[in-house]
C-alpha cells in the first residue's frame, strides 16, 4: 500500500462536535455516579446505536445491519469495486464504566465520514462499523460481532449464546431491530482497518504522550471455575472438620497470582467471585470464580492455561473440596498488526512533532480480530487519572482526542485513495 496524501491535504478533524457527541452518547445509559451502563443488547445499548446511526445518516451513507446485528455505514467511492477502507469499534459497555471506552473510536469514525464525504470522493468507499457486543460483559462472549465478522464464529453459534437469564443473543437483536441481512465482511475483507482507542493504561500519562501507534494486542483466555466443598455451621464446626469452599476459592486466587510471576508478559487478574449459600453463619458449601489470563505470547497463554486445572485441582484437595468445573468460556489469540500499518500511523504521530511511540495493548479490541483479516492498525489516546478505565473516572482530554482522530483521518485518506 503507498499513500498518495500529506497531512496539510486533509480536513481537519471538528473536535468540539466529537467532544459534543462524546458527552451526549454518555447520557444514553447513565448510572449512579456519573458513569455509563449499556450491557450490549439492552435497550440502553439500542438506543446509544439509534444515536449514533442518526449520526451517521446526517451523512448520506448507506446504513444496515448484518447478521450478528454489526452497523455498517458505507459512504461509496469513486471505484466500488475496490474493497473499503474500514473504521469503527463499539458502544456497549461494562457496569458503570466511562464514556470514552469504544465511543472515542466509533464517534472519531463519525467524524472522519463526515470529513471524507464533505470533501471530493476518494477511490475506495469509506465504511464505519459499529461491532456487537465488544465487551462480553453480558453473553460471556467478548469481540463477539467482530468475531462473527472476521469467520472466527459461525453466526448460528453466536446467535444461540444466552444471557444468566436465559436470552438468546438472537432474541435480543430481534426485540431492538438489530438483526439484519447485509453480508458479513469475511465475504470482502476490506482494504484495511484503523480503530482509534484511549490507552485504558497509565504508559502514555507516565511518559507525557499524547498518542501512540498499537503494535499489536495481547491474546487472552477466560475460564470459570467452580470448587464444591460442603455448608456447615459456622460456630458448632470445628475449622479443622470443614469442607469451605470459600476458603478453597481464596486459596486459588493466591495460587493464580502468583503464576503471573512465574511467566514473563503474563498478567492474571480474578474477576468475579462468589460463594453459596451467601448466609454470615454458614460456611460456603460452593464458590465460583472466573480468571482472566493475558499475554502477548500465545505459547505463555497457553502453558498458563494448561497450568489452572492442576492448580485448581490441588487447592480442591488441599481444602477437602472438589473442582466441579473447569471450562474455558473465552480465548481470543494474540495479534500483531501490520507493521506498514503500524508505521503509517508512526510516520503521522512524528509529522505532528511528536514523538512516535509504539505501544502493545493489553486490553482486548475488536481491532485484534480485523487483523486475521486484513491489514489492521489502531491509535492510542492517552488516558487521565492513573490510566483507569472501565469506570466513571475514566478520563482523556479532548484536545487529545482530537488528534488522535485527526491522526485515523490522515492515514484513513491515504489509504481511501491507494
Amino acid at each position: 500500500m503507498t499513500g498518495t496524501y500529506r497531512r496539510t491535504t486533509v480536513p481537519e478533524i471538528d473536535g468540539e462536535s466529537l467532544w459534543q457527541r462524546l458527552a451526549e452518547l454518555s447520557m444514553v445509559g447513565s448510572a449512579t455516579g456519573g458513569g455509563v451502563t449499556r450491557l450490549a443488547l439492552t435497550e440502553a445499548d439500542a438506543q446509544g446505536r439509534r444515536l449514533v446511526e442518526s449520526w451517521l445518516a446526517e451523512t448520506g451513507c448507506e446504513i444496515n445491519h448484518d447478521a450478528i446485528g454489526n452497523t455498517i455505514a458505507v459512504l461509496p467511492g469513486t471505484d466500488p469495486s475496490l474493497p473499503p477502507v474500514l473504521l469503527g469499534s463499539h458502544v456497549d459497555s461494562v457496569v458503570n464504566a466511562g464514556r470514552f471506552d469504544g465511543c472515542l473510536g466509533v464517534l472519531g469514525a463519525v467524524e472522519v465520514l463526515r470529513a471524507v464525504a464533505a470533501g471530493p470522493r476518494p477511490r475506495r468507499s469509506l465504511a464505519v462499523a459499529v461491532f456487537t457486543d465488544e465487551e462480553g460483559t453480558r453473553f460471556g462472549r467478548d469481540l463477539l460481532g467482530s468475531s462473527v465478522t472476521c469467520g472466527l464464529i459461525e453466526p448460528e453459534e453466536a446467535l444461540a449464546i444466552a444471557d444468566t437469564e436465559g436470552k438468546t443473543v438472537e432474541h435480543e437483536l430481534r426485540a431492538h431491530g438489530l438483526l439484519g441481512t447485509a453480508p458479513l465482511l469475511a465475504g470482502r475483507p476490506p482494504h484495511a482497518y484503523l480503530e482509534t482507542h484511549i490507552e485504558q493504561g497509565p504508559v502514555l500519562l507516565r511518559e507525557n504522550l499524547a498518542v501512540a501507534a498499537v503494535t499489536g494486542v495481547v491474546g487472552t483466555s477466560w475460564t470459570r471455575i467452580t470448587l464444591t466443598g460442603a455448608a456447615a455451621h459456622a460456630g458448632a464446626t470445628p475449622m479443622e472438620m470443614r469442607r469451605d469452599a470459600g476458603l478453597a476459592m481464596a486459596a486459588l486466587r493466591l495460587r493464580l497470582h502468583a503464576l503471573a510471576e512465574e511467566h514473563s508478559g503474563l498478567t492474571v487478574a480474578v474477576g468475579a467471585m462468589n460463594t453459596l449459600p451467601q448466609q454470615v453463619n454458614v460456611v460456603p458449601a460452593a464458590a465460583t470464580l472466573t480468571v482472566d489470563l493475558r499475554a502477548p505470547d500465545d505459547a505463555v497463554l497457553a502453558k498458563a492455561e494448561s497450568a489452572i486445572r492442576p492448580l485448581a485441582e490441588d487447592v480442591a484437595l488441599t481444602y477437602g473440596c472438589e473442582l466441579t468445573t473447569c471450562e474455558r468460556i473465552s480465548r481470543t489469540a494474540p495479534a500483531t498488526f501490520d507493521p506498514a500499518m503500524v508505521d503509517r500511523v508512526a510516520g503521522r504521530i512524528e509529522e505532528h512533532g511528536l514523538p512516535a511511540r509504539r505501544l502493545w495493548s493489553g486490553a482486548g479490541h475488536d481491532a485484534q480480530q480485523l487483523a486475521t483479516i486484513c491489514p489492521t492498525a489502531m491509535v492510542f489516546v492517552r488516558s487521565q487519572h492513573d490510566g483507569i478505565s472501565h469506570s466513571p473516572e475514566e478520563w482523556s482530554l479532548p484536545e487529545d482526542c482530537t488528534l488522535g482522530v485527526q491522526l485515523m483521518a490522515e492515514v484513513a485518506i491515504e489509504l481511501l485513495n491507494d
